[in-house]
């Protein structure tokens, strides 16, 4: 079993590369996904961030109001750092015990889609990184159509994150997705022949 990091930046096109990469037959693993596992009401990481954030935060239904902390883990680094250390570790073992269970299933290519592996350090799950890239015009044009923020909010939540020259120095495959989707289609089939062979 291979199992490769697709990373990037915010709007860079990672999810369409993981979805391409679905279809030809990967079975993808998504952070966000667990991350969403994770924050459920009355676990023990939804308690930690209640808790750090506060119960303003919550929905009518309990629920973590994803949006409302966007807003101010993206806009206070401090914030976001104390979000991170109380998030990548539970991710971490929630993402290490879907790639041992996929692998007991003889799987043969997981894509473990995540935003943040360079930075939560989760690369010792996977073999090798992918890393989707864009430029920024087209970044800011994709996040603000796609996430209805305005153009501070976009840039606010670009600049938490890490540049793609740096995550291009951990990268064993760059992927530019500043193109048409038959194009990123035709350079994700190639990098699936790639695999097969």
């Amino acid at each position: 079993m291979i199992v490769m990091g697709l990373t990037g930046g915010i709007s860079s096109g990672k999810s369409t590369v993981s979805e391409m990469l679905a279809r030809l037959g990967a079975i993808v693993i998504s952070a966000d996904r667990m991350g969403h596992e994770a924050y459920s009401p009355h676990t023990e990481t939804w308690h930690k961030v209640v808790a750090a954030f506060g119960q303003s935060l919550l929905l009518p239904d309990g629920e973590i109001d994803r949006r409302k902390l966007g807003e101010i883990v993206f806009n206070d680094p401090e914030a976001l750092r104390q979000l991170n250390q109380i998030m990548h570790p539970t991710m971490y073992h929630l993402m290490a015990e879907r790639i041992t269970q996929l692998r007991r299933q003889k799987a043969k290519v997981v894509v473990l889609e995540a935003a943040v592996l360079l930075e939560a350090n989760w690369t010792s799950l996977v073999d090798e990184v992918w890393v989707a890239i864009a430029p920024e015009p087209t970044v800011m044009r994709r996040l603000c159509e796609r996430s209805n923020l305005s153009k501070d909010q976009a840039l606010a939540r670009l600049r938490s994150q890490l540049p793609p020259e740096e995550r291009i120095k951990y990268a064993d495959v760059v992927i530019d997705t500043d193109c048409s989707l038959s194009e990123l289609k035709a350079k994700v089939d190639q990098l699936w022949a790639g695999l097969q062979a």
